[in-house]
């Protein structure tokens, strides 16, 4: 067929877009927002390749991404030779390719000690270690490496680190920085095969100084273990609470020093003479927050922070620092707050044994035990929480957390948290609380600023314990008609017995707040599940062993009170909560000093707003209610009413309005 100059023309038409097509080189589409995101601020940290960014500087190289990775050195040599490559782009992507190497070198095999090892013969096993020393060597070197070019990144660029601060890559290379940091000190302890910080690290020819000067407790201290925070997941925990900013974040585990003294039944701790003369069951805090940052010791030039060995590891107690001077400027120091406390109460397992209190005679939890969750700052006011019945500090994870993520109460506030059994009598109970919390304000210093205005809290039997121990009352001449037994009379001016009736307030508590707490007992306490459970919880053995022990020859009237003991006014702390209980009926009435500033919150899961119906489902709102109290706040709910956020926001509330009245808080 003849084609005809039309038809040519029409064919010629058609194929027109295949042509251009076939040339085209960019085209358009639509992509969605998270993928545009991720391109931005993606980096070797997030993926198995290295960001956009640097992809981009050794793309004018003509390198793959994959070589450089494998010879970083070589490679950042020829991006050097570029004089097209600015500071800021050599410095950023040097910084990561180095830290890629380093963790392919983690990934590998070579990095990695085979559970099979022990079996192989000496020689082979002599072999593997040596390429795993060797490896870890390697990746110490990228680390070094990275560490310093993220550092002149940062700090040493023509464009200060606040001309850029909204700048994405300046984001991640303070990531890089602070990754390569935890990794570098890491990766020496198991090199070194010492867990601790030691004096100073040294990397090939780079020497990194120790400097405590910063966190003074840690430069004697015994440590355990130092936990990069950043490999750290909590499941119990709702949020972790951290601070952004410059250097790495860890936890400082210290060895315990066990006593043979703790958890001894002491019938009267405050006359006991002691070996160190200390309560051994005051627990100071093993489990510390921790920031590093990594400095050099001398230059400022980009050439001295990459090549001059020296370098110096600063070591900060985040609690007591916020910022950093770092190139004559102060920045924010990363911090993280949660790690050491999750740390502490997943290793220690307290919910467990809290239950076992209830049940085991024999249990190891005898005596009553304060730990404190940060090193001690005299300057900071302190909150004492006090858990009920079959609980633990566990009791208090949220209300703990927030205040450590809450800035203004972390700076004004220190938690000290009581542990204790509460299958004791809860005479007993008060008893040995007051005299723990009374020796650890001792122990501080009665003259801080600490010890003053103090903030206690309570839930529950922590509740009605609390309530004792910021009230004074004589229960002695009632306890007696109470017992109605002549022989008591014998007695009736023993020590033993007295200081258990004779309730003092603490003198450095001016505020208390009580959680669902039955200062007139429960009916909960006498339904029939609760009853048989009650004929199982015993007494502990600890505490009947040691008043067994005062019975002698000078003392026999004890033997008396050591007989009733289970019976009537001293029962078990379960039984003591009936609103029937002779303990219910002697302290009820009793009410906090004159001038304590108290609050109560409780529960309401009933649907009715009558008061002599409302009740939390085991504690009844007239039992929880007290008069006098400067605020009372009531949150539908169960009795765990303290793990609910209405009741957390409320307890803020009035920490930071203890924080006003103390002037030490002027709200916005």
């Amino acid at each position: 067929m003849q084609l005809t100059q039309k038809n040519i023309l029409l064919v010629l038409t058609a194929l027109i877009p295949f042509f251009f097509s076939g040339c085209q080189v960019v085209s358009v589409k639509n992509q969605k927002v998270n993928v545009t995101i991720a391109n931005e601020r993606d980096s070797i940290l997030t993926r198995n390749k290295m960001s956009e960014a640097s992809l981009n500087v050794l793309s004018m190289t003509g390198s793959e991404a994959k070589k450089c990775t494998e010879q970083p050195e070589q490679c950042v040599q020829d991006l050097e030779k570029i004089p097209q490559i600015q500071d800021e782009q050599l410095l950023s992507a040097a910084s990561e390719i180095f830290l890629a190497k380093a963790i392919a070198l983690n990934n590998s095999s070579s990095c990695k000690i085979s559970i099979l090892a022990k079996h192989q013969s000496e020689e082979k096993q002599k072999i593997n270690q040596d390429n795993y020393n060797t490896c870890l060597d390697q990746q110490l070197n990228m680390l070094d490496k990275s560490i310093r070019y993220s550092y002149a990144y940062l700090f040493e660029t023509k464009r200060l680190p606040q001309d850029r601060i909204f700048d994405n890559r300046q984001v991640q290379i303070r990531d890089f920085y602070n990754q390569a940091l935890a990794k570098m000190i890491t990766t020496y302890g198991l090199r070194s095969k010492d867990k601790t910080v030691a004096k100073e690290i040294k990397i090939g020819q780079s020497v990194y100084h120790i400097d405590y000067s910063h966190y003074p407790l840690l430069d004697k201290a015994n440590i355990e273990n130092l936990l990069s925070s950043y490999n750290l997941n909590f499941s119990g925990l709702r949020s972790l609470n951290r601070r952004d900013g410059f250097g790495s974040e860890f936890v400082a585990i210290l060895a315990d020093p066990k006593s043979p003294e703790e958890d001894q039944y002491v019938v009267d701790p405050l006359h006991h003479h002691y070996q160190n003369g200390v309560n051994p069951n005051i627990h100071d805090p093993r489990y510390l927050s921790v920031s590093i940052i990594a400095q050099p010791t001398s230059g400022k030039s980009v050439q001295e922070i990459i090549h001059n060995p020296n370098f110096s590891l600063k070591i900060y107690d985040p609690y007591s620092t916020e910022k950093v001077q770092v190139a004559d400027r102060e920045y924010p120091l990363a911090a993280n707050f949660s790690a050491p406390y999750g740390l502490w109460l997943a290793e220690n397992n307290l919910g467990a044994a809290a239950y076992l209190t209830l049940i085991d005679r024999d249990q190891h939890l005898a005596m009553p035990h304060l730990y404190m969750l940060e090193p001690f700052n005299p300057n900071k006011k302190v909150i004492v929480l006090v858990h009920g019945l079959a609980s633990s500090p566990e009791a208090w994870i949220r209300l703990t957390n927030d205040i450590m993520g809450d800035h203004v109460l972390r700076e004004h506030f220190q938690v000290w948290q009581v542990f204790y059994s509460t299958n004791m009598p809860i005479l007993e109970s008060r008893f040995q609380i007051n005299a723990l919390i009374n020796q650890t304000f001792d122990y501080i210093g009665q003259d801080t600023v600490a010890a003053k205005d103090a903030v206690l809290i309570g839930h529950s039997m922590g509740g009605i314990i609390s309530r004792l121990l910021v009230s004074d009352a004589d229960l002695t001449q009632p306890a007696l008609k109470m017992l109605n037994n002549r022989k008591f009379d014998r007695f009736k001016n023993d020590s033993v017995f007295k200081s258990r009736l004779t309730i003092s307030s603490i003198p450095n508590f001016d505020r208390a707040i009580f959680v669902s707490a039955p200062h007139r007992g429960t009916a909960f306490a006498d339904r029939w599940f609760t009853l048989a459970a009650r004929k199982i919880i015993k007494l502990p053995g600890a505490f009947l062993g040691a008043l067994a022990d005062t019975v002698t020859e000078q003392n026999m009237n004890m033997k008396n009170f050591v007989e009733e003991v289970g019976h009537g006014l001293i029962q078990n702390g379960p039984s003591d909560l009936s609103h029937n209980s002779k303990f219910t009926q002697l302290t009820k009435n009793v009410m906090p000093k004159q001038g304590m500033i108290y609050h109560s919150i409780m529960g309401n899961n009933s649907d009715t707003t009558d008061f002599s119906i409302m009740s939390d489902g085991i504690v009844p709102y007239e039992s929880a209610h007290l008069d006098g109290a400067a605020s009372e706040k009531i949150i539908k709910g169960g009795h765990s009413i303290q793990e609910t956020p209405e009741a957390v926001l409320e307890l803020r509330r009035i920490l930071r309005l203890h924080l006003v009245k103390l002037g030490l808080y002027k709200p916005d």
